[in-house]
């Protein structure tokens, strides 16, 4: 089955980078529409950066862009969020998610539509 673990997060202070990373197994990220998502305490999972099936397309959330950047090493099956210039309000639990299917030039934004998930890494942004 497809298993995606992330890693990379912990506690940094305001302004830092963390680079996070997830290794898929039993699908290539190469072929696959994939996203990042985030969720802080008591608020609803939202979607930080996602690519297209080709990874051709991307999308960002208007509060990470220009700080953040979603890509993928096909070679190594991993998927990645680097995230610089960071702030308290990224503080949250970071989800790596894939999708069976896409189209090309399409970034699925909803969560429900994402089949296949990590446990999540954390990342944590002190003032």
């Amino acid at each position: 089955q497809v298993q995606l673990v992330e890693s990379g997060g912990g506690l940094v202070q305001a302004g830092d980078s963390l680079r996070l990373s997830c290794v898929a197994s039993g699908q290539t990220v190469a072929t696959h529409p994939m996203g990042w998502f985030r969720q802080a305490p008591g608020k609803e999972r939202e979607l930080v950066a996602a690519c297209s099936q080709t990874g051709l397309t991307t999308y960002y959330a208007e509060s990470v862009k220009g700080r953040f950047t979603i890509s993928r090493d096909n070679a190594k099956n991993t998927l990645y969020l680097q995230m610089n210039s960071l702030k308290p309000e990224d503080t949250a639990v970071y989800y790596c998610a894939a999708r069976e299917t896409g189209v090309s030039g399409f970034v699925e934004r909803r969560a429900d539509n994402y089949q296949y998930w990590g446990q999540g890494t954390r990342v944590t942004v002190s003032s």
